[in-house]
């Protein structure tokens, strides 16, 4: 069975604080191995500092964006940005974070947050526990309405599910099933954290199978690689890049 439950005490994080520390005293004891923690990125960006200044949200937006994958205006005179951060995740507005920080400041996504999860869990592990870390943060999907919690980092925890090869309860072979473990279970943390009760870390208990050593792959390895990448483009700009190249290839073959 698993059992999910929100991490009390943790207070406001500001920039340089430990996290470790503030982890190990709100749990009190209480954590054991084989246990995931569940971290919302947010706390993680303050303690590293990555509150800026920004005037314009829309510029930091803008310098956080490697690729954009579809615009579409609003009618306050700004545009919905879905875009591939620098961390190659695909999502509306590259990561930027304007809520929960003070006036005229935006909070930016960790640098690396494999890295960011690995040092918290490794800090723990220190102290006695074997844990899991996961970083979360909130994401819309194509096709569907509303957000659900992902994984943007992660150290000691099997990413993946991986069943591929095995047969379902009708005998038949699976080739393509490869859960997401570790956005179900921050997903599944969500539920008990929310977004408005300043509760930023749940522990997850009841899968020590899935928590291992720190150096399984993290959380970057779900991106998908753009070779298999289905929908780079929105598809008002996939259209017009198709109608663009229709054109050129057109007008080549007048002038020869």
């Amino acid at each position: 069975m698993i059992t999910v439950w929100p991490l009390q005490g943790i207070p406001e994080v500001r920039a340089g604080d430990d996290l470790v520390e503030l982890v190990l005293a709100a749990a009190g004891g209480s954590l054991q191995d084989g246990d995931i923690l569940v971290v919302t990125s947010k706390i993680v960006s303050k303690a590293e500092g990555r509150i800026v200044a920004a005037v314009d949200r829309e510029d930091a937006i803008t310098s956080e964006t490697v690729r954009v994958v579809a615009t579409r205006p609003r009618a306050d005179g700004t545009s919905t940005r879905i875009v591939e951060n620098r961390l190659g995740i695909v999502g509306a507005a590259a990561g930027v974070d304007a809520s929960n920080v003070a006036e005229g400041t935006i909070l930016l996504l960790p640098i690396d947050p494999d890295a960011s999860a690995r040092s918290l869990a490794e800090g723990i592990r220190r102290h006695g526990p074997t844990v899991g870390v996961l970083l979360s943060d909130t994401l819309g999907r194509p096709w569907r309405d509303g957000q659900t919690d992902i994984a943007i980092g992660a150290a000691g925890v099997r990413v993946f599910d991986d069943i591929r090869g095995t047969t379902d309860t009708a005998g038949k072979q699976l080739v393509v099933t490869l859960p997401c473990l570790a956005d179900e279970l921050c997903a599944a943390a969500d539920l008990v954290k929310g977004k408005t009760s300043g509760c930023p870390v749940a522990v997850v208990r009841g899968r020590p199978d899935v928590v291992g050593p720190l150096d399984l792959p993290g959380a970057r390895s779900i991106v998908r690689s753009s070779d298999d990448d289905l929908f780079r483009l929105g598809s008002a700009e996939a259209e017009a890049e198709g109608y663009a190249r229709g054109f050129a290839a057109g007008r080549a073959a007048a002038g020869s």
